[in-house]
């Protein structure tokens, strides 16, 4: 499989859904709070882990269980940027100008 770029994935998931007859259920209500819902489901493998089981998680079976949660916050996001008309890409690099005016790094003062 070909990695998928941002656009290709809203392609594909637009497509997906709608080829299932369910973008009637894809506002950004329902996106916003089914996206809430996958990442309440990726908290909760880690609920009751130390910081250093978190941070090992990807070498446990455990593995898959997250990747599939983190495929689906992602397809979510995807579809809700969708419904939205938002430029994700564009959103996140003023976003990121932002935090490094905000949050400059402590050598850049200098």
């Amino acid at each position: 499989m070909a990695l998928i770029d941002l656009k290709n994935l809203q392609q594909a998931a637009l497509a997906f859904g709608e080829a299932r007859g369910w973008g009637k259920y894809h506002s950004p209500k329902n996106l916003s709070m089914a996206l809430s819902v996958e990442v309440a489901e990726l908290v909760e493998i880690f609920q009751w882990q130390t910081e250093e089981e978190s941070r090992d998680i990807m070498s446990t079976t455990e593995r898959a269980h997250v990747e599939q949660e983190l495929a689906d916050i992602t397809i979510y996001l995807t579809q809700l940027v969708t419904a939205l008309g938002v430029d994700l890409d564009a959103a996140v690099r003023a976003k990121m100008e932002m935090n490094a005016r905000k949050y400059p790094a402590p050598d850049e003062g200098k």
